[in-house]
Order: C-alpha cells, then sequence, then structure tokens
C-alpha cells in the first residue's frame, strides 16, 4: 500500500464522471428498449382506417374492402332491399340488433347511417367463413326474399341488413364496423365522427 495522500478532488471528478457516463449508458439502453413496446408500422397499418370510394356503386352491387385483414362489404340496397327488412323481421333471431354487433348510429331496422348504403364485416358469426351475397336467387335459402347473405359451410343466412335468421347456427348478426362519410361518395372505414 502506498502512503501517498488520496487527492479528494480527483477522487470525487472520478466518481461523477462514473456517475455520468452509467447513466447517460442506461438511458441509451432504455430508449430502444422502452420504444420496442410501441406497435410496429405494420400493425399500425393494419389498425388504420381504409377509404372506399362508393361513387360509382350501382343499386345492388357490393364491393369488398379490406379492414384489419378483414372483408368489409359495402352494398348500395335498393328500394326493394330495403322494402324486404320491415317483412323478414317476424323471422330474424335479434330484428332489433339488441346484441352489441353495431355502433349506436347503426341500431336500426336498416342498421346503417344512410339505408341504401350497408357496411358490414363479411365474417360470418359462426365460425367465421365468408358468407356469399346473393342479389336474386336468395329466395332458395329463405322463401320470399329475394336478396341476402348466405353461408355456404353451415347454411347460415342473413338479411339485407346483415341481421340473423332464426333457427341458423349464427348467434348473432353480422358485425358494423365503425364508419363515416367524408362526403357523398367518399366513405371512410375505421372511424366515425366521434373519434375523427
Amino acid at each position: 500500500m502506498s502512503n501517498a495522500p488520496v487527492d479528494h478532488g480527483r477522487r470525487r471528478f472520478l466518481t461523477i464522471a462514473t456517475s455520468v457516463v452509467g447513466g447517460v449508458g442506461a438511458v441509451g439502453a432504455a430508449v430502444p428498449f422502452i420504444a420496442s413496446w410501441n406497435p410496429s408500422e405494420k400493425a399500425k397499418q393494419a389498425g388504420a382506417p381504409v377509404t372506399a370510394n362508393i361513387g360509382k356503386l350501382e343499386p345492388g352491387q357490393l364491393i369488398r374492402v379490406e379492414w384489419r385483414g378483414k372483408p368489409v362489404w359495402v352494398v348500395n340496397r335498393t328500394p326493394d332491399m330495403l322494402k324486404s327488412l320491415a317483412a323478414v323481421e317476424g323471422q330474424l333471431r335479434d330484428p332489433n340488433s339488441d346484441e352489441e354487433q353495431q355502433p349506436a348510429y347503426a341500431k336500426n331496422q336498416h342498421r346503417s347511417k344512410k339505408p341504401e348504403v350497408f357496411v358490414a364485416v363479411g365474417i360470418c358469426t359462426h365460425l367465421g367463413c365468408s358468407p356469399t351475397y346473393k342479389m336474386a336467387d336468395f329466395d332458395a335459402h329463405v322463401e320470399g326474399i329475394a336478396s341476402g347473405f348466405f353461408c355456404p359451410c353451415h347454411g347460415s343466412t342473413y338479411d339485407m341488413a346483415g341481421r340473423v335468421f332464426s333457427g341458423v347456427p349464427a348467434p348473432k348478426n353480422l358485425m358494423i364496423p365503425p364508419y363515416m362519410f367524408t362526403d357523398d361518395t367518399t366513405l371512410v372505414i375505421g372511424v366515425d365522427e366521434g373519434t375523427a
């Protein structure tokens, strides 16, 4: 051991310098670690709203849009399709949409903001199959009803408002995603006026 006098100023400087370098190193390691908790760009895009131009949608036509990896149907319902909604209510499992499968603004007979424009997630509520849109030959599945949605996997049927018929395997109406119209021809799926 040396009997040299202790330089307290130098010792204090080395202690402070070591603490500062250690603190900077800890922050440098923590920043990327904490940043890794944020969702990736791919995950952000998967949940992002999507826009659909419905200006050229013909009466009775259905278009498909992908939102969050799910098919979303947009149908321009005809006056006859809208009239059929009241005619089938006695045959439906949940005609008033009491089960929470839609935003509050779609809890009506036509389950939409605008009666003629129907927007729904195109996934059967039974086992996740994708039903088929039957524009003119739905009466093969439900007598007297011209249009609707039929799931060929297990035979579930839905009316033109996505309401499920009684006696089929599907337990609930089709899900209505949040959506809004930015103008007469532009539909944004995944966001509504309350969250925009």
